[in-house]
């Protein structure tokens, strides 16, 4: 009898580890399948501290809000948060080759505030995002253009002809605008942080809001 059992157990274990077995299962320390790649067009959102979110997280800031809502709205779209805090419109141009290598779809350029606020010639500031865009739409991307606006700090004079680059440059370059990314929120204090610069989790939210038709329009052009 115990001849009998001890010969089932090693015909089991034998069984159990047959070659045949052994081939259908991962190895050891195998790297996992990697996961499905993103579907729907990809959106660039090309920025500074306003577009990564600063003092926030990730999912607060305006761009994962407008991948939301654009989700909810049936477009599968996937974006890319390439916001930098204090980044210039030098820095953004500096970036762009590695980010159009990524074939977007749409880039969202929303650069210069810091060129602004640290009162940089405004023609090269105005250079820089024109080859933001050039390069942008020989890529095969559209390009939306964020518009911004500054306190008067340098002036009224700096500060108009500041503002008054972003819809020359949409018009001459034939991209949309967004007139001011801050409207309904830049100034108000209950909707920006401490700084009085940076939107709060709130402030993210209307500027998702006012973005979002845009992006919309851009994917359907």
């Amino acid at each position: 009898m115990r001849t009998t059992l001890s010969i089932l157990i090693l015909f089991l274990l034998a069984v159990a580890c047959s070659p045949g077995d052994r081939a259908s299962l991962p190895a050891q320390g195998a790297a996992p399948a990697p996961p499905p790649a993103p579907s729907g067009p990809l959106v660039v959102f090309l920025g500074d501290s306003l577009t990564a979110g600063y003092g926030l997280g990730g999912e607060q800031a305006y761009p994962a809000l407008v991948e939301k809502r654009l989700k909810e709205q049936g477009v599968p779209v996937h974006v890319l948060n390439a916001g930098v805090s204090g980044d210039t419109t030098a820095g953004g141009l500096a970036r762009l080759d590695w980010l159009l290598s990524q074939k977007p779809d749409v880039v969202v350029v929303g650069l210069g505030g810091n060129d602004g606020l640290r009162g940089l010639p405004l023609e090269q500031a105005e250079k820089n995002l024109r080859e933001i865009v050039r390069r942008s739409k020989g890529a095969g991307a559209r390009v939306l253009l964020l518009g911004m606006q500054i306190p008067p700090n340098y002036g009224p004079e700096y500060a108009s002809g500041f503002a008054d680059m972003y819809p020359r440059i949409a018009k001459e370059m034939d991209v949309p605008l967004v007139p001011f990314l801050l409207a309904g929120v830049g100034g108000e204090a209950g909707l920006n942080q401490a700084d009085g610069i940076h939107p709060t989790a709130a402030g993210q939210e209307k500027v998702a809001d006012l973005v979002t038709p845009y992006v919309a329009g851009v994917l359907n052009d």
